[in-house]
């Protein structure tokens, strides 16, 4: 409980944010926010050689009271998959999730998909980005060598 006899415990909104965006993505075949928002959260990850700021709470929003919470997603799906199987699962991982670990009844995951993702292109991606880090070093390597 958040309201007892020896105090009151408040749960602030980014804690919600973080935890149901994290939730959504244990969900095999999504990723948070729209394929373009993804790109430049990777690009920026890339840049600062961190994992693309805050992933976890993009295409996150929330209202937390008291005792409940009301969560707003918007989500990538892997093209092949069931939507509305991906969106249901969603749902219940994230109101478990968040019921769980902070103690809020949530009263509705709402959920817009806004893309759709080709795992085998991710993958490309991937490999690309690495190479592309990889080469970055050797030159800064060679360049401190020169120095």
């Amino acid at each position: 409980p958040l309201q007892t006899e020896r105090g009151n415990t408040t749960i602030a909104d980014s804690v919600v944010s973080k935890i149901a965006g994290i939730a959504a993505q244990e969900v095999d075949g999504i990723r948070m926010g729209s394929g373009a928002s993804q790109t430049a959260s990777n690009l920026l990850g890339s840049i600062t050689g961190g994992s693309g700021g805050g992933s976890q709470t993009q295409g996150v929003s929330v209202e937390v009271g008291q005792e409940e919470a009301a969560v707003d997603l918007t989500l990538t799906a892997e093209y092949g998959k069931s939507v509305p199987q991906l969106a249901e699962a969603v749902r219940r991982n994230v109101s478990n999730r968040v019921e769980s670990l902070v103690g809020l009844r949530v009263t509705e995951v709402n959920i817009t998909v806004q893309n759709i993702f080709f795992p085998q292109q991710e993958q490309e991606q991937e490999r690309q980005r690495q190479i592309e880090q990889q080469q970055r070093e050797q030159q800064a390597q060679e360049q401190q060598r020169v120095q």
